[in-house]
Parts: structure tokens; C-alpha cells; sequence
């Protein structure tokens, strides 16, 4: 995170400049919600539940590793579960459009492919997420749709709300563009459950109580290579190379920080925004090590010395039990 957007993220006086277009920010987000919670603006229902998986503030802070976690947790009980995505970052020519692995993440997103990739569960993208959730529950027969993203998207209706949250929690407070709010903090106490994706182990009380909140640890993986993702290696036998890190994601910091705390010896880091359209002039010389989110896009132009650390989440099982009840008494059908 660079110095400005940290100093933003944190509320520097000069933010206050943009109090009106905050204050015109939240009005027109607070017409909007009233339209919906007042029927004048239809909220689509389909057949399939649905859990959303977002959060109240901009830039990534570890949805995908949650959804992953999500999809494999009722895929292994035996729902036919499907994930949904707006496929940011992506332009395809027509959606919905259940992505592949095969797909170029310049067309779906790199996020969708690598849940494509990872979550073995159809995988659909459409801006117009009613209309995703329905093609995933009419024509791919889908009983439980996982929303990656969409917490602010009330178009369309859903039985849970899980939200993710990383060291920097809200923020300033401020909301958009004042800070990084895209709702007040006042939407913490509303969802089912707040997922921390955070280093230490404490727990911070952001709602006095009122919403459940669960500690998740991102489990690391063999690296992988870029090139050939069949071709892995171990840790141990790189802690003697110089290495450089590189990251497109929300927080690069966190992820040079895990390799660091893994043993390795960083001679450089390398942050890039989050979803990054990198080129081949992006990637330095020498053995360099990424994220998954990132390798997607990066497989036809790596070099042969590139790796990925893939992770995964690792969340308290009263977290799966707490939303099994939820879908359970909305309805959903699961075997034990």
C-alpha cells in the first residue's frame, strides 16, 4: 500500500475535502437501500440459497481464500453448490458465462479463474448478479450459490452474510471517497458473521457482541510453478536464495510478511495495485515468487523461475456450524 493510500485509509485532514462528495455518496446509498427495503425496486429470489461473502470497505482483504473454504465445506456434504462473481477486472463478450480453467483471466478476471480453478464448483460471472444466480440455479442446477462479493448488491436476495476484514479494519471511518467505507460501520451489527483475516490472534469487538466474529489463518501451501503447476517446491530448499516477492493484491505487505515469517530471505518486494494488469517488464530476473491471484494472469508470460504460494483458509468450525443452521432453516437440504 503506498504512502498516500495509507494516509487516506487512515484519515488525513485533507480528506475532509472531499466531505460532499461523501456526504452525496451516502445519500444517494441510503435512497437506495430504502427502494429496496420498501419493494419499490424488485429484489430477485431464486430457487438456490445464497450466501454472500463481501465486506463494508474497498480493496481486497481475503474474500477468495473464504469462498474457497465455503464451497468446499457443502460441496463435501453433498450440495450442488455453485459461486458467483461480476468477474471484475475481466471483459468478456456475453454473460453469464461459467469460467474455466482454460479461460484468459483478461476475459473473466483473475479472481474467477482461480476460484474456477481451486473450488472444483461451477464458477459464474455476470455483472448483473440476479441474472447469474439464475443461470446457476435454473440451468446448472445449483442448491447454494456463494456470492464472492455483493454485500452492498440488494438486488439480490440472500439467506447469509459473511464478512471479511483484515488488520485494517474500517478504516477512518470515512466513507467513500472521504475513506473507505462503502457503508457505515453500522452494517457490522446487521450481518450473520465477521471473518478477521489477520496475523496476531486477537479478536477485536467491533459490534459490543452483537454479530459472531472468527479468526482466520491463511494455511500456506508448497510453491508451485508459474509455467507448470505440476512442478512444486519445498520451502526448505530456498531459504538460501535471494528472492524477490511480487504482489497485485489489496495488502502486498501481508503476503511479503508471510513469506518472511516462512523463513525466506526477500531481497526485494515488489507491490502493485490490486488486480494489476501486469507485463512481461513487470517480472524481474531471477527466482521470483507470487501470489496465486496473481499467477493466473501471469502464466504465458512468466519465466521459468516464477512460483506461487497458493493458501488456504483455516476458520473456526463454529463459523460452518453457525451458517449451516442458517441455511438449514432456510430451507436448505444437506446430508450429515
Amino acid at each position: 500500500m503506498s504512502r498516500m493510500v495509507k494516509r487516506w485509509y487512515a484519515g488525513h485532514p485533507l480528506v475532509w475535502l472531499l466531505s460532499p462528495l461523501a456526504i452525496l455518496f451516502w445519500l444517494l446509498s441510503a435512497f437506495r437501500r430504502f427502494l429496496f427495503s420498501t419493494g419499490l425496486k424488485k429484489v430477485y429470489r431464486g430457487r438456490a440459497k445464497v450466501i454472500v461473502v463481501g465486506n463494508i470497505s474497498v480493496g481486497g482483504n481475503g474474500k477468495t481464500p473464504v469462498v474457497l473454504a465455503l464451497a468446499q465445506y457443502y460441496r463435501e456434504k453433498g450440495v450442488r453448490v455453485g459461486i458467483l462473481s461480476r468477474g471484475y477486472g475481466g471483459k468478456s463478450s456475453y454473460y453469464p458465462r461459467q469460467v474455466t480453467a482454460n479461460d484468459d483471466a483478461s476475459e473473466v478476471g483473475d479472481e474467477p479463474r482461480l476460484l474456477a480453478i481451486r473450488s472444483q464448483v461451477p464458477v459464474v460471472i455476470d455483472p448483473i448478479r440476479r441474472r447469474g444466480a439464475d443461470y446457476l440455479s435454473s440451468d446448472l442446477n445449483c442448491d447454494l450459490i456463494i456470492c464472492d462479493d455483493g454485500l452492498q448488491h440488494y438486488a439480490l436476495a440472500r439467506d447469509v452474510e459473511v464478512v471479511v476484514m483484515d488488520e485494517r479494519l474500517t478504516g477512518s471511518g470515512f466513507l467513500i471517497p472521504m475513506g473507505p467505507l462503502r457503508e457505515g460501520h453500522w452494517r457490522l451489527a446487521t450481518v450473520d458473521a465477521i471473518v478477521h483475516n489477520r496475523a496476531d490472534n486477537t479478536l477485536p469487538d467491533l459490534t459490543a457482541g452483537q454479530t459472531p466474529q472468527y479468526l482466520m489463518k491463511l494455511v500456506a501451501g508448497e510453491l508451485c510453478s508459474v509455467t507448470n503447476p505440476t512442478e512444486q517446491a519445498e520451502l526448505t530448499s530456498l531459504r538460501s536464495k535471494n528472492i524477490t516477492a511480487m504482489a497485485g493484491i489489496g495488502a502486498p505487505e501481508r503476503f511479503f510478511s508471510q513469506l518472511t515469517s516462512m523463513g525466506l530471505n526477500l531481497s526485494s518486494t515488489l507491490p502493485f495495485p490490486d488486480h494489476h494488469q501486469f507485463t512481461a517488464d513487470d517480472i524481474p530476473s531471477g527466482m521470483v515468487l507470487m501470489t496465486e491471484k496473481d499467477a493466473v494472469k501471469l502464466s504465458d508470460i512468466a519465466h521459468s523461475d516464477c512460483w506461487y504460494l497458493p493458501v488456504s483458509a483455516s476458520i473456526d468450525k463454529k463459523f460452518f456450524t453457525q451458517i449451516d443452521n442458517k441455511l438449514v432453516n432456510a430451507g436448505l437440504t444437506m446430508t450429515p
